[in-house]
Order: structure tokens, then C-alpha cells, then sequence
């Protein structure tokens, strides 16, 4: 399958689970494709499903450069990676839509992985999703950062890191803030059933 493929799926998928338009804007068009691995090697592949079990560490990024149509600066850009997810607490009520799980910036590429170069800036705070609460749309966006970088000020809502802090957060709003450019998205699901 072409990089331009691999592309429109993207797309697609986000169509399909409605994060488009629910998060993503209706032109949203990805220009690098990501994934995101878990230590015991658990992956995100748009719309699979994962257990908060299966996700419960840090995972590592992996950013593909498409081989056409890509540009050649991509691998020398670095790059924020969101989590969000957008049906907290229900996808029936998300009131608390978007509930940021992480934020990490300075992601630099390094034989196909996102080397961190700094700490997050909100921590990484694994799916939990309330007991019974139904479907869950994990949500990655992957940013491009301005040339020239970018700093968080201290005391951005990106640093609250306490469950209140995280609710209702826009992560599209965050990046248009920082001059970020939206590059690439993937998700995974969790069903919460007990």
C-alpha cells in the first residue's frame, strides 16, 4: 500500500468513529503516518482494541516519513504528541470531552522512533475509563513544531496534571495557540463494560 494510501485510511478511520468532526476538523489531512507501542509491545492501529491493562505504561512513538509526497524536513522537524480522550466520561455524555492523558513535546526523530527530549508536559495517565461507561475513542495527535521551537509557559493548563485539571481540554485549540501544524492522528479503542 502507497504512503498516500496509508494516508487516506487514516482519514477514513477517523470518519468512520466520527473523531472527525467530533475532535478533528472536517479538512483534517495527515501528512505522517505514527504509531504508538507500549513496552510489552501492545500497539495502536487505528481503531484496535486495547485494554487499560494493555496500556498502563509509557509508550514509545514511531513516526514514518512518507517515501512520496512527504516532506523532506519532516525528519529533521520535532513534534508534540496529545492523548486525549474525547468521551470522557461516556461517549453517550462527554461532558469532559477532551480529557488530556498526555502531553510531551521536543519529540525528535531518530531511525524511526520519537526520541523525548524533554519531560512531559502533562504526564502520561493511562486509559481508565468509569465502569460501564461504553466505548472510548483514545485519541493521538501528532504535531509539527515551529522551526524556531516553542516553550509551554509555566502555569498553562498543560501542566495540570490533577484529574480536574485535565478535563475539557481542546488539543486542535492547543496547537493553533502555539503555532503547532497537525500532522498526523491514530486512536485506539476501550470498551468499559463492568
Amino acid at each position: 500500500m502507497t504512503s498516500q494510501n496509508q494516508l487516506s485510511g487514516v482519514v477514513a478511520a477517523l470518519k468512520e468513529h466520527e473523531l472527525i468532526p467530533d475532535i478533528l476538523p472536517v479538512d483534517f489531512s495527515p501528512s505522517l503516518l505514527f504509531s504508538v507501542v507500549w513496552p510489552n509491545g501492545k500497539e495502536v492501529a487505528l481503531s484496535n482494541e486495547l485494554t487499560p491493562v494493555d496500556t498502563v505504561e509509557e509508550p514509545d512513538v514511531r513516526i514514518t516519513v512518507p517515501v512520496s509526497g512527504g516532506d523532506e524536513s519532516a525528519a529533521e522537524a520535532s513534534y508534540t504528541l496529545v492523548m486525549v480522550d474525547p468521551d470522557a466520561p461516556s461517549r453517550a455524555e462527554p461532558i469532559y470531552r477532551q480529557f488530556r492523558h498526555w502531553v510531551i513535546t521536543g519529540l525528535k526523530l531518530e531511525s524511526g522512533v520519537a526520541k523525548k527530549t524533554k519531560a512531559s508536559t502533562t504526564p502520561y495517565r493511562p486509559p481508565g475509563p468509569r465502569p460501564a461507561s461504553g466505548l472510548h475513542r483514545y485519541t493521538f495527535l501528532l504535531f509539527e513544531e515551529p522551526k524556531l521551537g516553542y516553550t509551554i509557559p509555566e502555569g498553562a493548563p498543560e501542566y495540570g496534571a490533577a484529574l480536574e485539571e485535565r478535563r475539557s481540554w481542546n488539543a486542535v485549540d492547543f496547537g493553533k495557540r502555539y503555532g503547532l501544524k497537525l500532522v498526523g492522528a491514530n486512536f485506539f479503542l476501550v470498551w468499559s463494560t463492568q
